[in-house]
Parts: structure tokens; sequence; C-alpha cells
């Protein structure tokens, strides 16, 4: 087949995916579209990269960490003026929903403060602000005034455009969809990502969707034609998905999407809702699993099973010389300046592969490394508290509460092996704000994938209109 014609059909299928939403009428805000393309961008490439005006050596490379694009800095300034925009016009579920995040707000509060002992203050606040843009893209889709229809379209735009594309450039656009390895010249499948672990990523975070939306509808009560083309619609995405991952050397991204689907499997039993203990034992479970394999290395056959060896990949060697170039333990670099200037020429000096890091493949220890012990501190407290909200919604049955729980155990355990919190525009923290702020008061809609026994939150005739929630 020839590349226009598979470009064709691909398009085609895009729309296609638009046209048998079967609940394509219900009713979001415009500005959605500013989050939509907030969310394209950061689940795909820059757009800088994808106009090629991205750096291609060592030196123009550490250049572009330092200064960063300018085309990226206007799209994203002007996305981020307009969301803003939007916000000031929803003032009081915006303030609602500030009130309720105070530990978010005071960690990026200790962000910015941070920047006084940072070596690139410039450069720190510039990237703080493309963080407070993530929160601001993140606050339109939380204040919308129908919050679970805005997050069904967020799910749905960015799932269709983007796993249907990774496919068409991996297949028949290999410059676009594919890197080789510098010495080896092996293949990396990165779809329309810059690299392999952000397809990997790709696929974790829309599999999971697609996976508790297939739950959800065997689940229900709807039948009929509107729940035989959601099913299709779903079964069809997550086998791409399913593909994508078998061809995709992602161990990360393949080992939180089967614990998050196990997860999703696991608390439908009624033992979860009737024993309140037993949802604490099933997080305490799933996030030990990979500390033991990962960090405690208490399996170093599974490590070789999943094609790893005892330093991750030689994440720990990386691992070892953060902690040792880390300026100040207890406040650290400042924010999200650990990785520039000298601290990253001693990296690469010391380094034995070709690969330049760009992060610790850690995210509590890039906390650590950009805001000392105080950071940490702040983490466990945002973690914690988003704990609480998660569970306290799952108890409660409220709408894909499965969905956030299975989203807030993927950010933690992601950061393990690749780090994220706080850092801007990365899929797996924008999910994980998503995850922890969700609205737990905005809709009385009973959720349908948990047990009777549980007390509803609205009557009987709501409970299909969540069926086609979803990606």
């Amino acid at each position: 087949m020839s590349p226009a014609i598979a470009t064709i059909i691909c398009c085609t299928g895009i729309v296609g995916h638009f046209m048998l939403d079967p609940d394509r009428k219900s009713r979001t805000s415009p500005a959605l579209w500013l989050a939509t393309i907030w969310f394209l961008i950061a689940c795909s490439r820059p757009v800088g990269t994808w106009l090629n005006m991205g750096a291609s050596d060592l030196d123009s490379m550490t250049a572009q960490l330092s200064e960063g694009s300018p085309i990226d800095r206007a799209v994203l300034a002007g996305l981020m003026l307009l969301g803003v925009m939007v916000l000031l016009t929803r003032r009081e579920r915006v303030a609602r929903c500030l009130r309720q995040s105070i530990p978010i707000l005071l960690f990026f509060g200790y962000c910015l403060a941070s920047l006084m002992w940072s070596d690139y203050p410039g450069v720190g606040f510039k990237r703080w602000n493309k963080a407070i843009g993530d929160w601001v893209m993140v606050l339109i889709v939380l204040t919308d005034p129908h919050p679970i229809n805005a997050l069904r379209r967020l799910l749905g735009r960015t799932a269709s455009i983007l796993i249907p594309l990774s496919i068409l450039f991996i297949k028949y656009y290999p410059d676009l969809g594919r890197g080789y390895g510098r010495w080896m010249g092996e293949v990396h499948y990165t779809g329309v990502s810059t690299g392999k672990n952000g397809l990997g990523e790709i696929c974790l975070l829309f599999g999971i969707a697609s996976v508790w939306q297939v739950l959800e509808l065997f689940g229900g009560e709807r039948q009929g034609v509107q729940r035989n083309r959601s099913l299709m619609v779903q079964s069809l995405l997550l086998a791409m998905i399913l593909w994508l991952f078998s061809i995709v050397d992602s161990m990360t991204s393949l080992s939180c999407f089967l614990l998050a689907t196990c997860v999703l499997f696991a608390i439908r039993f009624r033992v979860f809702a009737r024993y309140g203990f037993m949802i604490h034992a099933l997080v305490l479970v799933t996030v030990l699993i990979p500390v033991s394999v990962t960090l405690l290395g208490l399996s170093p056959y599974l490590l070789q099973t999943m094609g790893r060896d005892s330093t991750l990949t030689e994440r720990t060697d990386i691992w070892a010389m953060v902690i040792h170039l880390t300026p100040n333990r207890w406040f650290g670099a400042g924010y999200d300046s650990f990785w520039l200037g000298p601290r990253l020429e001693a990296m690469i000096s010391k380094i034995t592969h070709w690969w330049i890091p760009k992060q610790s493949h850690d995210g509590y220890l890039e906390i650590y490394a950009n805001l000392g012990w105080l950071g940490i501190g702040c983490l466990a407290y945002v973690i914690l508290w988003g704990y609480r909200r998660v569970i306290r919604a799952w108890r409660r049955n409220l709408p894909a509460s499965n969905l956030m729980l299975a989203y807030f155990l993927t950010g933690l355990i992601s950061n393990l092996t690749e780090a994220a919190f706080f850092r801007m525009m990365i899929p797996v923290w924008l999910f994980f704000l998503v995850a922890i702020t969700f609205p737990q008061r905005t809709l009385g809609i009973r959720h349908d994938n948990r047990p009777v026994s549980v007390t509803p939150l609205a009557e009987p005739e709501s409970r299909g209109s969540l069926v086609g929630l979803g990606v």
C-alpha cells in the first residue's frame, strides 16, 4: 500500500471515530479545544520539532535545553494566555477548585521560591511558567460546565488522533515514526512522539482509558446499537494500542499498563467495596511490586525476562551521579535547574553511553536534585492529599473514579524509572494532575461498574449517562 492511500485511510478512520462517538452531541465548552491542543503537543512533539526546527547535534541540543525554541514559546504562551482569559470568565468555579487544591498551589509556590538559589533563574522561571500552563489547561477541563463530558472529549480527541497517526508514521513514514541507534543502527519506534518512551506513555495512558471503557460497556446497562458502536470503537483502539506495545521497547509503560489493568479488573469485585481496608491493601501491593523489582532489585530474573539488566539500562549509574552532583541536599539546585551548565557537562563527561540524559529517570530523585528534601516533603504531601481524594471519590461511587485511581497509581509507579512529577508538558504528570484534582461534587451521576451495595449518588435514570464516557 502506498503512503498516500494509507494516509487517506488513516484520516478516514480518525473522522470515522468521531462520527461513531455515541455521545458526540454532548455539550462541552469550545474552550476545551485549548486544552486539547495543549495535550496533543504534550503527548507528541513540540511545534518546533514538527516544523523540523529541533536540535541536530550536541551543541545545539544543550543550547535548546537552556534557551528553548522561540516558536514553541510563542505557541505555548498564546495558548496559556487564551486559557487564562477563559478561566477569568469562570472565576467562581476556578476559585472553588483552587481552594480544594492548596497542596498543589503550595508546591508551585515552593518551586517559584527555589529560583532564588538557582544558578539559572531565568531559564527556571520560563519552565515554571510552562508548568503553570499545564495547570491552566487542567483547570479548563475541571471547570467546564460538564467536566465528565469534557474529560471524555479530551481523551477521545487526543487518542483518536495520536494512536492512528503513530501507526501511520511507523509503517509508512519511517523518517517521522522511527529512530535508529547511533552505533548499532537498531530501530526505535517513536510514532508521533520524540522517542520510544514517549510513545510508550501514549499507549499507557490511552490504553488504560480504553480498557476502563470496555469494562464500563460490558458492565453497564446500556444495550443495543449505541453500546455495540462504542464497544467496536474502543476494541479497535485497544487493538491498535496493544500492537504498538508489541513493537515499542518501553518496559516502564508496559509494566504500568499491566498493573493498572489488573487494578481495574480487581476493584470490580464486591469485596473491595465491602471491606474498606482491601482497597488500601490493593494499592500497597500494586506499588510494592515495581518498587521491589526496580529499586530493591529483589527479582533479577524478572528484569532479565523484561529485557533489562540490573542497572535498568544504566539508570542506576545516573542515579548515583545525580545524588553526588546535587548542590544542596535540603534545597536542591532550584526548580528544573539541575540539568544545566556544569552539572550537565560533568554528567556527560562521566557517562559511558552515547545518549545524553535530560532527566534522572526517577521522578522522586528528580525532585530531590532540583528541590532537595524540602521538595520531597512537599511532594509527599501532594501524593497523600491526592490519594485521599481519589479513594474518597472511589468510595462515594463517583463518575470515572476507577479511571482516576488507575491514573494515580500510574503516576506513582512510572516515576520510579521516569521523571514526570511537576515537569512541564509531561503526559503522565498531566493525567496524574487530572486524577488528583478531578471534581468530586459537581455531578451526581452514578458509576455503573461498582457493586450495587454502594449507596448511589443519583436517581437510577441517570445511570446510562456515563456509559459513553471514555476514549
